[in-house]
């Protein structure tokens, strides 16, 4: 996962600085534009970099937890560092709109499109090692990938555009960098939703809750499962399961079958930190759940 941030922070400094020299020797805003989007990506990049790092920090005193949750800090700034990228782009094509300028010359086209195909290619392969992984800052990175090979894809149509028209489609450059303006704002807008729901405990997919579900039911001496929780922090997961056992047993006898749980949910599940198991006695009377006051069944 730290390879695929490093080859994305690689090629979009490349890329950064060609689309930049290329919009400014070739006099389009919509390729500077672009370019600012591809640099503001390498400080996206080296961000996620970081948030890794920390993330795969063992817990210490001050964070028994763990550092999972430095991953969804990093995704939500990235998201917002996107944002904030727009509206200044997008600002400054809208006071360009009426200025006069020369033609791009063609190889600006080939610069775009190039853009379009590696950057296509880059999402791709993150979002694939995003999901393999769950890592919520490498899908936010993959898509920061497909929406710069959209940004690219509109720099080149508008280019295209100006190319085929001449004069009379000049504000076609500005236009395509307001459509860039417009797809980096939906993107990041998501990012920073998606990223912003991990850093509030979001219940786990209801999938991987079935399974880990299924796999404590599975353990001798458990009767019943009757609560089972689990939120996820960055790459990682917090399960908290309340099990019911047979009421008769001693203390030390529901101890065991409770670690017998955790032992087999840690094993069976790499991407559990931690599981938190609380005993029940069965049978248990659920109608009294919530009413302490009521008296006990005889």
């Amino acid at each position: 996962m730290t390879q695929a941030a490093r080859l994305g922070l690689i090629v979009n400094a490349l890329l950064g600085i060609v689309k930049l020299v290329g919009g400014i020797i070739g006099q389009s805003f919509a390729l500077i534009a672009d370019a600012v989007n591809s640099i503001g990506d390498v400080i996206s990049t080296v961000v996620v970099l970081f948030a890794l790092k920390v993330a795969q920090a063992p817990p210490d005193e001050e964070h028994p937890y763990g550092h999972s949750r430095a991953e969804g800090i990093a995704a939500t700034n990235v998201a917002l560092l996107i944002f904030v990228s727009a509206l200044l782009i997008g600002w400054e094509a809208i006071q360009r709109l009426n200025v006069i300028h020369e033609i791009p010359p063609v190889w600006t086209l080939w610069i775009a499109a190039g853009n379009v195909i590696i950057k296509e290619g880059l999402y791709r392969y993150k979002v694939r090692i995003g999901r393999r992984t769950g890592s919520v800052a490498m899908i936010a990175n993959a898509w920061d990938h497909r929406s710069d090979a959209l940004c690219s894809l509109a720099v080149l149509i508008g280019l295209s555009t100006i190319r085929i028209g001449g004069d009379r489609y000049m504000c076609a450059d500005e236009i395509a960098s307001l459509l860039v303006v417009a797809a980096i704002i939906v993107t990041s807008v998501n990012l920073f939703r998606r990223s912003g729901s991990d850093l509030m405990d979001v219940q786990a997919d209801s999938e991987l809750v079935s399974q880990m579900r299924a796999t404590a039911e599975k353990v001798p001496g458990v009767e019943l499962v009757e609560t089972f929780r689990v939120r996820k922090s960055g790459l990682e997961y917090f399960a908290d399961i309340h099990i019911e056992v047979d009421a008769n047993l001693s203390v030390s006898a529901g101890h065991r079958i409770g670690h017998a749980v955790k032992d087999q949910l840690l094993n069976e599940f790499p991407a559990l930190r931690d599981v938190l198991v609380h005993l029940e006695p069965h049978p248990h009377d659920h109608s009294l759940l919530g009413n302490s006051a009521a008296p006990p069944s005889r």
